[in-house]
């Protein structure tokens, strides 16, 4: 059988098990199953075994759950509430006004997390709810929330560029810089969207009847000061060489603990709540991040992601043409494999083409993290949609369908660092010079 043919069995199976109503994580690992048994000749108790033993204690996701529970933490407490007091005078004239929380709120948390997922995960515990009870429309919510939770995996510091500089030999500290800008592009973009939205059709937006003069804001302001310091202290803790990305993580659980009991409203009942709320929420991903570990892992085994490329690479296609075509790869590679396993996978063979046609290294990294962040949102595997049907238990193809507008802003991301590539190298060019 072909490989374009093996992956259209392996997607249908894949796509068949979720209609059925299947655990992701269960559907994840048996499509993993049915590609070693089926295409190669590896072991496949002993590969399920050694992965799931292998990813079940890393260290690095020990952030994860620490990080939602500082989600749960603020959502239970007055912190969440303060949050959105204190930004509606400074958005209640903007347009869009509160939608921008999860956009900010995102970007603001990627550069503390890195991962998209405990973004997605800690933002939407806090803003879903509020947003909902101010009365904003369902898609927009969970469009922001899914499409701004990307900016995880590009706005440094990133575990994907990371992995990207180590397997092509570029310098990570200029993959950092180089994502800045389109990071901000991307912040900008999806802004600009609500903003349009709200311009477009002003009753979807929940109006403010009162106005707020320059002083009732700073007033309202001092509502923010304790996240503001719960934000400082997980950041700053990162960005002074304190404390790494898990460190900074238990940090902030003991932050937002002590803030949340010194604003009088959170209770030792509460704190046990949320514990057991981030337990539940931690366990469903970790179970899909085991499922998805054991799908990459069997991808690899059956030469897929690899032969893929290769067929890709033996059409000699010009540098536009091959970009076009490698989006539609990635994009497709991502419904079957995470970020990190699409770089590890593909990178050997798909660098000397990219080469050969005179496509920069870091600008076609920046690239490949924003075509990775596409495939975060589009079924039947994006990640994030997958978290927030765990946080709301809204139907994921309601997901799919909010979150397929920043889909395409994320494409159009794609078009503009092709159309102006400064985007990504000004920066790098002046650390350089």
């Amino acid at each position: 059988m072909s490989d374009p043919m093996i992956a259209v069995v392996l997607l249908s199976l894949l796509i068949g098990l979720l209609a059925l109503g299947v655990w992701v994580a269960v559907s994840l690992t048996l499509v993993g199953l049915a590609g070693l048994v089926l295409f190669s000749n590896a072991p496949s108790g002993l590969v399920l075994a050694s992965t799931f033993w292998g990813h079940s204690h890393s260290w690095a996701l020990t952030a994860l759950p620490l990080f939602i529970l500082m989600g749960e933490i603020l959502l239970r407490s007055r912190m969440s509430d303060d949050m959105f007091t204190g930004l509606v005078p400074w958005l209640s004239r903007a347009p869009g006004r509160l939608l921008h929380v999860n956009v900010f709120g995102c970007a603001i948390f990627a550069a503390v997390s890195g991962s998209s997922a405990a973004t997605a995960a800690t933002i939407g515990r806090m803003s879903v709810p509020e947003l909902t009870r101010r009365g904003y429309p369902e898609n927009l919510i969970l469009g922001t929330l899914a499409g701004s939770a990307t900016l995880g995996l590009l706005i440094p510091p990133s575990i994907i560029l990371i992995v990207y500089g180590v397997a092509t030999e570029q310098s990570i500290a200029r993959l950092f810089i180089a994502g800045v800008l389109p990071g901000i592009m991307l912040i900008v973009l999806f802004a600009g969207y609500v903003a349009v939205r709200a311009w477009m059709n002003p009753d979807l937006i929940p109006a403010i009847d009162q106005s707020f003069s320059f002083r009732q804001k700073i007033v309202a302001s001092r509502r923010l000061i304790p996240v503001a310091l719960l934000i400082g202290g997980v950041i700053g803790s990162i960005y002074a060489g304190l404390a790494s990305p898990t460190d900074a993580a238990a940090l902030g659980v003991v932050l937002a603990t002590g803030l949340a009991f010194a604003s009088g409203s959170f209770s030792w009942r509460l704190f046990g709540a949320a514990v057991m709320s981030a337990t539940r929420t931690s366990c469903m991903i970790a179970l899909i991040l085991l499922g998805a570990a054991f799908l990459s892992v069997s991808m690899g085994f059956t030469g897929l992601p690899r032969n893929l490329a290769a067929w890709i690479s033996d059409m000699n296609l010009s540098a536009t043409a091959l970009l076009m075509a490698l989006t539609v790869f990635f994009v497709v590679l991502g419904c079957f494999l995470d970020g990190i396993s699409v770089i590890v996978l593909t990178t050997s063979i798909i660098m000397p083409m990219v080469s050969a046609v005179g496509i920069d290294p870091l600008w076609f990294g920046i690239y490949l993290v924003i075509v990775v962040e596409m495939s975060q949102i589009t079924p039947p595997v994006g990640f994030n949609l997958f978290v927030i049907q765990g946080l709301t238990g809204i139907d994921i193809l309601r997901i799919a369908k909010a979150a397929f507008p920043f889909f395409l802003l994320l494409l159009l991301g794609v078009v503009l660092i092709w159309v102006f590539p400064q985007i990504v190298t000004f920066l790098p060019g002046l650390m350089s010079g």
